[in-house]
C-alpha cells in the first residue's frame, strides 16, 4: 500500500510553490495551461497569504482561494494547502506588539520581513491555530487538497527568541525537565563562576553577556527552542486534524538549518519533506545535495519523502548567486529521486516581480515560457512522468553515518579547544569520502539499533551519552565495524566532560584513552604514516594512550610526533577504528579502504564523478545514474533505460552532464 498523499498511483509529484495572489486574475488561466504543459501534478498554495485570508482579526475572506482551488482541480492539479503562519499580518503585530520576537541583545524584531513572531507568545499560537483550523474546516473535503503544509521552514529566520514570553516559557520548560532547582544547578554545573540559582524567577535566558554563557544552559536553550517550534507545529496540525484527514507535513531544511532536531520532528509529520538549496561557494555542491537527501530519507526512516523546495537556477540570498548551468537542474532533481524522494517541487512557480525574492529563479522565470529554464522545467516534468514506477520503492544501505543535532549544538558552542574543528565540516568530509567511493549510506542516531549495518561511521560525536556509548560498544561486540573521528564522546548530555575523561564511553570499543587534545595553530600541519603512505593532517591531534588497540597510523611531526594517530581494536566479534586527527577527503581514502576490508564492503567501480543510486522494488530495481563530469562515461548496467525507453545490454553510455534511470531485475543493478 502506498504511503503517499497524492491520489494518482505511480506518479512522482511535480510542481512548486504557487503564489497567484501576486498576480492579476487573468494570469491564473495562463498559469494552469503552462502547468499542464510542464507536467505539473501538485502545487503548494497559501503559504504567505495570512493577510489576505484574514484581513482583520476574526474576519475571513476565502473567495479568492475558493476560486483558485476549483481552477486547479478542474485542471487536474492537486494542492498541498499551506497554513500562512510563517508571516503574520500587520494587524496582528499592531494588536499584539509583545508577540514580536526579541534577539539576544534585547532588540525587538520589527515587521516587514517574514518570521518575526515569538513562538512562545500565547496570542501567536492561538491565532495560528485559528487560521489553520478555519482553513481545514473550509477545505478539508475539497477534492483538490491532498496534503497540508504547516508554516514554512521552522526556525528560519527566527528560531531563538529572547522575549518575555519566551523567558516565561523557558522557566516552565526547565521546571518540567528538572523538577527542582537542585537538579538544575547540578546539570548546569552552576557552582562554576558562582551561577547558582535559588529561585526559579531568577533563571534567565542565555542572552548577550560580558563573556561566554554557561554551555550547559545554552545546550538546554537549543533544546527548548526546538521544543517551542515543535509545539507550534503540533498546535496547527491538531487544529487541521479536527476537520481534515489528509496527511500533514512541514518543510525541513536538513543539514542547512541548525535549530531543529529532525529525528524528533519526523515523528510529528505524516510525510517528511525537505527544502534544499545549493551553496554557491561550494564547487562540489552536488555532494552536499546528496548528503541532505540521504539525511532526509533517514529521518523519514527509509520511507519516501518529498523535496518540497529547490531552485531552477540561482537563489537570491547568497553573496554571489550562481546560476545553474544547462542540465544541472535535472541532475539535482533526479539525484533527490535516486536517494528516495517521491516528489520534486520548486520555489516557486512564477518569478515574483516585487519583494525580497524577485531575483530568485522560478519555474516560469521573468524571461517567460520561451526561456531555456522553462524548457528544462517542461523536460523535467516529462522525465518524471516516465519514471513514476519508482514511487514507493526503497533505498538500502550497509553503512550508517551517525548524525545527532544535540551533538551539533554542543560542539558549536563557544570555547571549544579549536573553533576550526566543526561538526558540519567533519560530517561533510567523511560523507564525501563515502560518496566518492560510491558507498550508499543512511544516517542514524547514536541511540538507534545499528545491528543491520556492516559499518557505522561517527564523524562528529562530541556529545555522546553513556547509554549511546554502550549502544555503540554492543554494536562492535556483536560483529559491527565502527569508525570514530577525533574529539568524540567528550561530554555527556549536559556538556559535562565524562567521568573517566575524554572518550570514556567508547574506551572499551576503541581500546584507548585520549589523554590530551593537541590542536594546531592556523596554517600548521603534520603527517600521518599509514600502511606505507604519508597523509597530511591539520588543525587537530590527540595524545593517545593505547590499551589493546593496534596502531595503524603514526604521527610524523607536529605536536604528537611519533605517537599513535590511527588505531584499530578488535572487541568481541567486531572492530573499532579511531582517527585522532583531521584528514581531508583525499587523505581519508586509505583509511576507509582498510575499514571497508574489515566491514566486508566493496566500493563502487563507477568512474569518479558518477553517482549510481539504487532504489529497490518488489519486482524490479532501479538505478539512477548521474554524470557530473564534462565527458561521457560508460557504466556496466543491464535493463531498460526509462527516460529513453531503450534497452541497456551490459553497458550504459552516459553523456556529459546527463542522467539515466535503468530498470533491472532485483540484484541486477550495480
Amino acid at each position: 500500500m502506498s504511503n503517499h498523499p497524492w491520489p494518482t498511483p505511480a506518479t512522482i509529484a511535480y510542481g512548486g510553490d504557487y503564489n497567484p495572489e501576486q498576480w492579476p486574475r487573468e494570469v491564473w488561466d495562463e498559469d494552469v495551461v503552462l502547468m499542464r504543459e510542464a507536467g505539473v501534478t501538485m502545487v503548494s498554495v497559501g503559504i504567505f497569504s495570512w493577510g489576505l485570508l484574514e484581513p482583520e482579526e476574526g474576519v475571513f475572506d476565502f473567495a479568492w482561494l475558493d476560486e483558485l482551488l476549483d481552477l486547479l482541480h478542474a485542471n487536474g492539479i492537486a494542492v498541498d494547502l499551506g497554513t500562512p503562519t510563517a508571516s503574520p499580518p500587520a494587524w496582528f503585530f499592531a494588536t499584539y506588539p509583545h508577540a514580536l520576537a526579541v534577539d539576544k541583545h534585547g532588540v525587538v524584531q520589527g515587521f516587514g520581513s517574514r518570521g518575526m513572531a515569538s513562538h512562545s507568545a500565547p496570542e501567536y499560537r492561538r491565532a495560528a491555530a485559528r487560521i489553520a483550523g478555519e482553513l481545514a474546516r473550509r477545505y478539508g473535503q475539497h477534492p483538490a487538497v491532498v496534503m497540508w503544509h504547516v508554516h514554512n521552514e521552522y526556525g528560519v529566520p527566527v528560531g531563538e527568541d529572547f522575549s518575555p514570553n519566551a523567558v516565561a516559557a523557558w522557566r516552565v520548560w526547565l521546571q518540567e525537565r528538572y523538577g527542582s532547582l537542585d537538579a538544575l544547578n547540578a546539570a548546569w554545573g552552576t557552582a562554576f563562576w558562582g551561577q547558582r540559582y535559588g529561585r526559579w524567577e531568577h533563571v534567565v535566558a542565555p542572552a548577550a553577556t560580558p563573556t561566554t554563557v554557561n554551555p550547559a544552559m545554552k545546550l538546554d536553550w537549543a533544546r527548548f527552542t526546538d521544543d517551542q517550534l515543535r509545539a507550534c507545529f503540533r498546535a496547527e496540525r491538531d487544529a487541521i486534524r479536527a476537520h481534515a484527514d489528509q496527511p500533514v507535513t512541514t518543510n525541513f531544511m536538513a543539514h542547512q538549518s541548525w535549530n531543529t532536531d529532525l529525528w524528533a520532528w519526523a515523528q510529528e509529520v505524516d510525510i517528511v519533506s525537505d527544502d534544499h538549496y545549493l551553496w554557491s561557494p561550494d564547487p562540489d555542491a552536488h555532494v552536499a545535495l546528496a548528503l541532505s537527501a540521504d539525511l532526509t530519507r533517514s529521518v523519514a526512516r527509509g520511507r519516501p519523502w518529498i523535496l518540497m523546495e529547490h531552485s531552477t537556477s540561482a537563489v537570491n540570498w547568497q553573496g554571489r548567486n550562481i546560476a545553474k548551468r544547462p542540465g544541472e537542474m535535472h541532475r539535482n532533481a533526479l539525484t533527490h529521486v535516486g536517494r528516495g524522494a517521491d516528489g520534486i517541487m520548486f520555489f516557486q512557480w512564477r518569478a515574483s516581480r516585487s519583494g525580497a525574492e524577485k531575483f530568485h529563479s522560478a519555474m516560469v522565470p521573468h524571461a517567460g515560457p520561451t526561456s531555456r529554464i522553462f524548457r528544462e522545467v517542461a523536460s523535467l516534468g516529462a522525465r518524471l512522468g516516465a519514471i513514476g514506477e519508482l514511487q514507493d520503492t526503497r533505498v538500502r544501505a550497509q553503512v550508517a553515518v551517525l548524525y545527532d543535532w544535540e551533538s551539533l549544538w554542543a560542539q558549536d558552542l563557544e570555547w571549544r579547544p579549536s573553533d576550526a574543528l566543526q561538526f558540519r565540516e567533519r560530517m561533510r568530509a567523511y560523507y564525501e569520502r563515502l560518496w566518492r567511493d560510491g558507498v550508499q549510506v543512511d544516517f542514524a542516531h547514536p541511540g538507534d539499533d545499528l545491528s543491520g549495518y556492516r559499518l557505522v561511521v561517527a564523524p562528529a560525536s562530541y556529545l555522546l551519552t553513556a547509554a549511546q556509548g554502550e549502544n555503540l560498544t554492543r554494536y562492535v561486540a556483536g560483529g559491527g565495524t565502527l569508525l570514530v573521528s577525533c574529539f568524540a564522546a567528550v561530554v555527556d548530555e549536559h556538556d559535562a566532560v565524562h567521568h573517566g575523561g575524554f572518550g570514556a564511553p567508547l574506551r572499551e570499543a576503541l581500546g584507548l584513552t585520549v589523554e590530551e587534545f593537541l590542536p594546531m595553530r592556523e596554517g600548521e600541519s603534520c603527517a600521518v604514516e599509514l600502511d606505507g603512505r604519508t597523509l597530511t593532517a591539520d588543525v587537530w591531534a590527540e595524545d593517545l594512550a593505547v590499551d589493546g588497540a593496534q596502531v595503524r597510523g603514526t604521527y610524523s611531526g607536529g605536536p604528537a610526533d611519533g605517537a599513535p594517530a590511527v588505531t584499530r581494536h578488535e572487541h568481541g566479534d567486531g572492530v573499532g577504528w579511531y582517527v585522532s586527527t583531521r584528514l581531508d577527503v583525499a587523505a581519508l581514502a586509505p583509511v576507509l579502504a582498510a575499514v571497508y576490508d574489515d566491514a566486508g564492503i566493496a566500493p563502487s567501480s563507477a568512474p569518479e564523478g558518477v553517482e549510481l543510486m539504487t532504489r529497490h522494488g518488489e519486482t524490479a530495481d532501479y538505478v539512477v545514474a548521474v554524470n557530473h563530469r564534462d565527458d561521457a562515461v560508460t557504466v556496466p548496467l543491464e535493463g531498460t533505460e526509462l527516460l529513453s525507453g531503450t534497452d541497456v545490454t551490459g553497458v550504459l553510455t552516459l553523456p556529459a552532464g546527463e542522467v539515466a534511470v535503468v530498470r533491472s531485475t532485483p540484484g541486477g543493478g550495480r
